[in-house]
């Protein structure tokens, strides 16, 4: 009896996505590294000052990476969130959750799920990634069905740095050099 209540335990973590948890010991906390860039808009003089007026500058980026550039911003103000599987708001948010409510903000319409979503877009090697493309990872054992995702913020070099929501921490922004991540990385797309 006790046997099969841990194996039903066990099959229901691993049903989540993020299912197998990456063992890590910290010995201090990790912090975001990267942050959303500033909001757009310079304050400039109007003949009433209890009104003052933006204006936007003039972005010289081409209009996907504008684009990349604002769904990112919208994912990072969901950092720290805490897994909710299937949630979609600050109070709880899984891996798919997190990037339909950033793309969709900003009118590009994803599927709900991971491995859905892993059927959109261009597919790209990972030496093509660049900021706003997403990347697709299998973190069950027997299952060999995507069933994580990740979006990417940053590239230096061949660090690729992607925001996400793990079973264990919540909405974090990860490297992909981490050998779990690696280890379950299996494919990239390019949605913008």
């Amino acid at each position: 009896m006790n046997l099969r209540f841990t194996s039903l335990i066990l099959l229901l973590l691993l049903a989540s996505c993020g299912a197998v948890k990456k063992k890590t010991t910290y010995s201090e906390e990790r912090k975001v590294s990267v942050s959303g860039t500033p909001k757009t808009g310079e304050r400039i003089n109007s003949t009433n000052p209890d009104h003052p007026t933006f204006e936007e500058p003039k972005s010289t980026l081409p209009k996907a990476t504008e684009k990349a550039e604002r769904i990112i911003n919208t994912a990072l103000t969901f950092s720290g969130v805490r897994y909710k599987y299937g949630g979609t708001t600050e109070k709880g948010m899984d891996c798919s959750g997190l990037l339909y409510v950033a793309f969709g903000e900003h009118d590009v319409p994803l599927p709900r799920v991971s491995h859905q979503m892993a059927e959109e877009g261009k597919r790209i090697r990972v030496e093509q990634v660049d900021k706003g493309d997403l990347l697709f990872f299998t973190t069950g054992r027997r299952n060999h069905k995507i069933n994580h995702v990740g979006l990417v913020v940053e590239v230096d070099g061949d660090d690729i740095k992607f925001i996400h929501s793990t079973t264990s921490r919540g909405v974090i922004v990860s490297s992909l050099k981490e050998g779990y991540w690696n280890y379950a990385f299996v494919k990239a797309a390019r949605i913008l």
